[in-house]
Parts: structure tokens; C-alpha cells; sequence
């Protein structure tokens, strides 16, 4: 019998982990079938794409309130077909707050659901495990404190180590990528990532371009990188840089090429999220700053439970690099902070030997691993 598996992706991300999982899948199971959503880099993998995976793209609170319906809609279209057409698993790629609904009613109907990539309950107080707990045959976690936290709940997992430290080079390629960017292996240089959302760009702009300015003041002979990966973006960073009179500055933006301005730099300025997971993968010196709405701030401090917001403090269980949050992200501080990084060698190697650590712990060969733990739940096996 053929064996045939719906999954749903959610965004561009989603859909390269999943068609990695399926090339994965078919070393074992050549015949198998896929549908559901999915993107592009899916469907080049034989996936079958019942609505396409930008459709699950939401931005922010007001723009899901807005969709509710029309994703209330497609969600239940698919659980209908899933039940007609008896896939043997269902797989969901992480956008939980899609998934973990469609998860539940798939294994209320005697069908196995898997979710991969555990949503971040360990950053966040409450009972959303309970409900994982019903709705989950199985958790593929990507870091490796995460399993714990699903056994004491009962939940089968695994850690299955994250895809961007199979993609990474162990050793980044700094006198290279500089060469490339035509920047003197001499010259000391700073990347700036402001994030990559728009609403991002727009809070830390100003801060990133003030701090330039005092850290020019102590050295002028700094180099600036800021890597922004949309069009919209470079246009927002652009009217800070004229409104605050500050184009002579010696900040080079990049369209895009956020890994290449990581690596030749001697130290990160970065806005808490995957970017800061990125920089410790490439062994770089960071310093963590983030800047929301004040009322959001509120509701985050008060729903965190862990002293850190950023990846690389998170995984190394300790404070290893600065985060600069809120108020405290203010010019003075986060040149303070830069330059401590900057004058301090031994600190440097320090963190470049731990993120190397880190990079052995999370390098795991993600796909294949998923793929071991899905085959049970297929009726076949990994010899």
C-alpha cells in the first residue's frame, strides 16, 4: 500500500525544512505521496500543493484577526480532505497556531500527527503544552533542552538539531568574504542587522545610526555593514540615514547578504530572533538589542519566564553575550557595549570556542534525523 502523508508548511522557511524532510523521507519510502500546503521548493519534490504556503504568511495581531476567516476556512477544507482521503501521518512544519488545531482533529481520527519544529513554550509561561499533549503523536524539537520539557508532559519527542547548523560552515570564511565585500582584512567593522520586518527597521534605525556615530567618534576609522532584505527596508534605513543628516557616515547597506556582513565582521549589532542564532553559528561577538511597543514589552515581561530573549544566552544557559531590550537599548549603552567587545580579545576567543560548541550540538544532520523518528508512525523503518 502506498504510503501518502499530508503536511502543512507555514512561509518561505517552512517550506525548505519540509522539502529537505521529504527528500529525506523517500531515501526510505521512494513512492510516497505528499499534499497539503506547501511552497515552491515543496512541490519541486513531487509535493502535491493544495493551497500554496504564503497564504499562512501573517503579520502581527491585526493582520490574523483580519485573515481569521479565510484561514478558518482553508484549515478545515484540508481536515475534511484528510479525513476523506486517510493519509497514513500528518505532518505539520511549525506555524503552530495553524497547525496544532489541524494536529488534534487529525489524531482524534486515528491518524498519527507529527509536529516539527517545537513551538517556543520554553520562553513562555502558561498550559499551551497541555494542549501540544492532545494534539501531538510525536515533537521534533531543533534544540536540545527542549525534550525534556515534552517528556515530563508525556509527549513522545526527539531532538533533531537545526537545519542552519548543517548549512553553516564550522569555520566561516572571513578573509574571503571580506575580499569579496573589498573590505582590508586590517580594518575593524561592525555588521548592524535592524531585523528584518519593516516595524523592526523602523524602532531601531535611528539607535543603530546614533550609535554609529559615537562609536565613529572614538574610532573613525570603523566600517559600518547593514544588510536589509527588502527594498522596503533599505527605503526606511535610507530616510533615517537623511533624516538624521547622516549619509557621509561610513555605513554600507547590503541588499540582503546578512551572512556575508556576519562573517566579516568583528562584532554584531543584532535585533533579537533567528539573526542572533545565525551570528553564533558564524562564532561572532554580539550585542542583543530589541525595541517594541511599550504595552507589548509589558505583556512579554510579564509572560517570560526565562532571564533572556536572545537564542545564544538561551542555549548556552548563561548571559554570554549583552542584550540591550527596551529602554536600556539606548545609543550610549549599545556603543559601550560594541567597543567592550572590540578592545577585548581573550573575551572574543571566549565565545567563538563556546559557539563552536554550540554549533557541534545543534549540527545533526536535521532532516535525515526527522525522518528516522517519522518512520515509525509509517509502518516502516530506518534499516
Amino acid at each position: 500500500m502506498t504510503v501518502r502523508i499530508a503536511m502543512v508548511a507555514g512561509e518561505t522557511s517552512g517550506d525548505l525544512l519540509a522539502s529537505h524532510l521529504i527528500r529525506a523521507l523517500r531515501q526510505h519510502l521512494p513512492d510516497a505521496e505528499f499534499f497539503g500546503i506547501g511552497g515552491p521548493k515543496m512541490q519541486a519534490e513531487g509535493f502535491d500543493v493544495r493551497w500554496p504556503c504564503e497564504l499562512l504568511a501573517v503579520h502581527g495581531y491585526v493582520d490574523a484577526i483580519k485573515r481569521y476567516r479565510e484561514l478558518s476556512g482553508i484549515r478545515r477544507e484540508l481536515l475534511a480532505q484528510i479525513r476523506r482521503e486517510r493519509p497514513t501521518a500528518f505532518i505539520g512544519v511549525d506555524a503552530p497556531d495553524f497547525n496544532l488545531w489541524l494536529e488534534g482533529k487529525t489524531r482524534d481520527a486515528g491518524i498519527p500527527a507529527i509536529h516539527f519544529v517545537s513551538p517556543s513554550i520554553w520562553a513562555w509561561r502558561g498550559g499551551r503544552i497541555k494542549r501540544i499533549a492532545r494534539s501531538v503523536s510525536h515533537m521534533l524539537c531543533l534544540f536540545p533542552f527542549e525534550p525534556e520539557l515534552y517528556e515530563r508532559a508525556g509527549v513522545p519527542v526527539s531532538f533533531v538539531g537545526h537545519p542552519l547548523a548543517d548549512v553553516f560552515p564550522l569555520h566561516p570564511q572571513r578573509e574571503e568574504t571580506r575580499e569579496r565585500l573589498d573590505i582590508p582584512l586590517e580594518r575593524k567593522v561592525i555588521a548592524m542587522l535592524p531585523g528584518s520586518r519593516q516595524s523592526e527597521v523602523r524602532n531601531l534605525a535611528d539607535t543603530y545610526i546614533a550609535t554609529a556615530r559615537l562609536l565613529l567618534e572614538r574610532d573613525p576609522e570603523l566600517r559600518f555593514l547593514v544588510p536589509l532584505a527588502t527594498r522596503e527596508t533599505r527605503l526606511i534605513f535610507e530616510e533615517a540615514l537623511h533624516r538624521n543628516e547622516a549619509t557621509e557616515l561610513p555605513i554600507r547597506m547590503l541588499f540582503g547578504h546578512a551572512v556575508d556582513a556576519m562573517t566579516a565582521a568583528d562584532v554584531v549589532l543584532v535585533a533579537s530572533g533567528t539573526a542572533s542564532l545565525e551570528a553564533a553559528l558564524l562564532k561572532r561577538p554580539m550585542v542583543i538589542t530589541y525595541r517594541i511597543g511599550k504595552w507589548q514589552y509589558r505583556l512579554m515581561k510579564h509572560m517570560a519566564y526565562l532571564p533572556w530573549v536572545g537564542l545564544p544566552n538561551i542555549l548556552c544557559n548563561e548571559g554570554i553575550v549583552p542584550e540591550l531590550l527596551q529602554d536600556d537599548a539606548t545609543p550610549e549603552k549599545l556603543a559601550d557595549a560594541l567597543e567592550d567587545w572590540l578592545q577585548d580579545a581573550p573575551r572574543r576567543a571566549a565565545v567563538e570556542a563556546r559557539f563552536m560548541d554550540l554549533h557541534l550540538t545543534l549540527w545533526q544532520y536535521t532532516a535525515r534525523r526527522a525522518a528516522v523518528a517519522i518512520l515509525p508512525y509509517l509502518g516502516a523503518s530506518a534499516g
